[in-house]
């Protein structure tokens, strides 16, 4: 047998989050970090100073007792000290958990529970909320407020700004790390069950930020400026943290201001390159700005969007009207998130066929391996008609939830997504519904993802979300659950008739609710759950038979 050959490369090198904050030390120090604070301005920070009050973040955390592997929590908004524990927990070997702010009560004592958190560090603003919780976690031994507001009830509270002080200045002497080690923390949004955590390691972290600097992913460079409006506890904010500080990138971060006012005005006074949200934002975003055409938009060449499917007609007319290019992704808390980006190559005018190339969730990034699965378990063609579920593989990929299995989410080593999908013969994933949501009539498919589409093309049309009702004689049929721009603003027999050159025939519903507003879950997305709940209660409203 004829022995390896083993190439001649610092193998040992780790690929931990060490490396990422020693180039805001160093090759990157003179970057800088804004975060918006209440009264409308702007506090500003360089990498390199940053990373000094990250090195007195590190030695507090030692001082309260926090050992490697040790699991310390976040309740807080995308700020400069949020970005600071970005770096601290992780960089000691400890474990940055991050909490979604806006789960129920009892799914937040769940997690803390579950992930046996042992130090919480809250927002100011934010102490209200967790200090009713509290009684219930069960292995808290610190609060540490950020901010010089009320500590309430939280027992045990203690100052950000005050440990700081205490644990002095001077470099800080970091630990090795495997880049193996758990890092950080994200459990899903929780929409059936309990919420499953998902444990990124170093590296995971380190590869998917690098992912980030593709030119076919986000592209940043230490040119760009990043406005990260998707949520720090969400999914690493999309790795948008960790890759503006890897690659330099100014970031820009907007604390709990999330209103379309505040937003307009930060990116025309901050002007950011891009800036990652998901589709409802862009659509309070775009309606602030057409009915305020002083507001400059046009430094988002590059925004990012998603965590649903990002309408065709939103894209068009923030490009058309503002100068704004909206990118969408696709990914999930498992994929860390992102796992493909829609690019396609701007060489001239935009016809039709760039237009539906960018209505598409895009090309696997490199390093993420894709496939749709049928219903038979059969590989399914990348044709651009037949369709599978999404099974993803690669080194940001969740192998396992933490301390809960879930083997039929794992299929031998690769994730199952949930999502139904068809990919063309370009590497164009495009997905058609959730494996929830799908509609079966009369024994054929129906797209609820298309018909929100196509119905948010529809100019009086602000949300859209399409649930499958029961019918006696095909089984199930769309019903639309529609937000109008205004009352009167659309009949349901102008919508078919919109409708109607657009999708199939026998796919026009044949009933609407004309709701007030779609309800969302903790991350922005539609919550369907909440409307078939409401239908099958009688209780949804505004229904409209055509």
């Amino acid at each position: 047998m004829t022995e390896m050959l083993l190439g001649l490369m610092q193998n040992e090198f780790p690929l931990t989050l060490n490396h990422i904050r020693r180039r805001m030390q160093s090759a990157n120090h003179g970057s800088e970090v804004v975060t918006l604070m209440p009264d409308g301005s702007a506090q500003r920070i360089s990498h390199a100073a940053l990373t000094e009050r990250v090195d007195r973040l590190a030695r507090a955390l030692g001082e309260l007792g926090v050992e490697q592997g040790d699991r310390v929590a976040s309740f807080a908004w995308n700020n400069q000290r949020h970005l600071e524990l970005y770096f601290a927990v992780p960089c000691t070997g400890a474990v940055l958990h991050t909490l979604n702010i806006r789960l129920f009560a009892e799914q937040l004592t769940y997690i803390v529970n579950h992930a046996e958190d042992r130090v919480i560090f809250v927002d100011d603003s934010l102490v209200g909320v967790l200090e009713k919780l509290a009684p219930s976690f069960e292995g808290v031994a610190h609060y540490v407020v950020m901010g010089d507001g009320d500590t309430g009830s939280l027992p045990n509270a203690l100052r950000y700004e005050d440990l700081l002080e205490q644990a002095g200045g001077g470099p800080f002497d970091y630990p090795e790390l495997d880049e193996r080690q758990a890092a950080a923390l994200c459990y899903t949004s929780g929409t059936t069950g309990n919420p499953k955590g998902v444990l990124y390691s170093h590296r995971s972290i380190s590869l998917h930020s690098s992912a980030t600097l593709m030119s076919d992913g986000n592209g940043l460079s230490r040119n760009d400026r990043v406005l990260a409006v998707v949520p720090m506890f969400h999914a690493n904010a999309w790795g948008l943290p960790y890759g503006a500080a890897l690659a330099g990138s100014d970031l820009i971060l907007p604390d709990r201001f999330l209103g379309a006012e505040p937003l307009a005005k930060l990116i025309a006074s901050e002007r950011p390159s891009l800036m990652g949200c998901v589709p409802t934002i862009f659509q309070d975003l775009l309606r602030y700005a057409d009915e305020h055409p002083d507001v400059d938009l046009s430094s988002l060449t590059n925004a990012a969007c998603g965590g649903s499917a990002v309408p065709k007609q939103l894209m068009k007319d923030f490009e058309e009207r503002h100068g704004v290019r909206i990118y969408q992704a696709w990914g999930m808390t498992e994929t860390s998130p992102v796992a493909t980006y829609s690019r396609p190559r701007e060489d001239g005018e935009h016809d039709a066929q760039h237009w539906e190339d960018r209505a598409k969730q895009g090309r696997p990034l490199p390093w993420v391996e894709l496939r749709l699965v049928g219903d038979e378990g059969e590989e399914v063609p990348w044709d651009g008609e037949s369709t599978g579920e999404i099974q993803v593989r690669g080194p940001w990929i969740a192998s396992s939830y933490f301390r809960d299995p879930d083997p039929e989410k794992f299929d031998d080593g690769w994730l199952r997504t949930g999502d139904i999908a068809s990919v063309d013969e370009k590497a164009y994933v495009q997905i058609t519904d959730r494996s929830k949501d799908v509609i079966k009539s009369g024994g054929e498919w129906i797209s609820s993802v298309e018909l929100e589409n196509e119905l948010m093309s529809h100019p009086s049309v602000i949300e859209a979300a399409v649930i499958a009702k029961p019918d006696e004689r095909w089984a199930e049929r769309p019903l639309c659950c529609v937000v109008l721009s205004g009352e009167g603003a659309a009949s349901a027999e102008e919508l078919v008739e919109h409708l109607s050159s657009r999708v199939a025939k026998w796919w026009l519903p044949d009933e609407f609710a004309f709701i007030g507003e779609i309800p969302k879950t903790s991350v922005g997305k539609f919550d369907k759950k909440v409307l078939r709940g409401q239908l099958a209660e009688g209780r949804l409203e505004g229904r409209v038979k055509v």
